[in-house]
């Protein structure tokens, strides 16, 4: 059973990096969103967003557990998020403004 698992996990895991680039969700928004290094070994980088005095950033994992939350403001339109107390793994980001709702996965190695 646990082969069976692993091997599920592996190939879902190969599955998102190769789709992880491409795979922002605008909530609310359709704008182009980037995300880089993926995957991501200190910081991770979100382009592509609306600049706001205040956003509401969550990091959760591949099971939606909050792992980390911060409340920042976007400026250049981008955030660099500190992700080097993370253990290897799929993420999601979740960014909330008033401008916008994004969700976008990234990998941690």
């Amino acid at each position: 059973m646990k082969k069976v698992f692993s091997l599920l996990f592996f190939v879902f895991a190969i599955s998102f990096s190769i789709n992880a680039q491409s795979d922002a969700t605008p909530i609310s928004d359709t704008q182009k969103i980037k995300v880089f290094p993926n995957p991501a070994s200190n910081v991770v980088n979100i382009l592509g967003l609306k600049n706001s005095t205040k956003a509401e950033i969550i990091i959760s994992d591949a099971y939606g557990n909050r792992v980390l939350e911060h409340h920042w403001g976007i400026k250049n339109n981008a955030l660099n998020i500190p992700v080097s107390s993370l253990i290897s793994g799929i993420y999601i980001a979740t960014i909330r403004s008033q401008e916008q709702q994004v969700q976008t996965k990234f990998y941690k190695k």
